[in-house]
């Protein structure tokens, strides 16, 4: 073998082995599961719906939190405002025929303790995609709009499980000092 070629690829294998090390020494890490900030929670939405499976089955994987049946029995609850799903017409080809889509997600939610405080305030998460459509290939553009709503739900529940991770637990309320002993005189 040529001892430059041979020289090449120890470089290369260093540079390889050493990419690692330099990324690990400036702080760089992948992102991992977030534990959330409370202990149970109760979706306020349908048990039924592909959303709420969603939600729950990544809650479960991240451990740590409850998700229970009742709202009394939550330390929060996720209330669901709207979960809306749209179906806009971006463009019309020269027969008046459409040619391109946008799917839209619009999800709200609001985080409350069991006393009925807020805690997180109605937040909203908007996610939009666009499909190019040709109507002399419908079933396949119906299946790539199925597709394209079940991207736009995982990337939901992901930037709802980022959101929940990063809220901010009210602090227990100060229990109410006894008063204090009259002193006799």
């Amino acid at each position: 073998m040529n001892p430059t070629r041979l020289a090449g690829r120890r470089r290369a294998l260093v540079l390889l082995g050493g990419a690692p090390l330099l990324l690990a020494g400036c702080g760089f890490k992948l992102r991992g599961q977030r534990p959330l900030p409370f202990e149970s929670i109760y979706l306020g939405m349908s048990p039924y719906s592909e959303l709420a499976a969603a939600i729950r089955r990544e809650i479960r994987a991240n451990g740590g939190t409850r998700i229970v049946d009742k709202p009394e029995d939550a330390q929060v609850r996720l209330e669901v405002q709207a979960d809306i799903k749209d179906k806009l017409i971006l463009a019309l080809n020269t027969q008046g025929r459409v040619r391109e889509y946008q799917l839209r997600q619009r999800f709200i939610f609001r985080l409350v303790s069991k006393s009925g405080q807020e805690i997180t305030p109605s937040n909203e998460i908007l996610l939009r995609r666009d499909l190019a459509f040709d109507d002399t290939q419908l079933l396949a553009k119906q299946q790539e709009e199925t597709l394209l709503y079940r991207d736009m739900q995982n990337d939901l529940v992901q930037q709802l499980m980022r959101r929940l991770a990063a809220t901010k637990m009210p602090e227990a309320p100060p229990a109410e000092a006894s008063p204090a002993p009259a002193s006799k005189p």
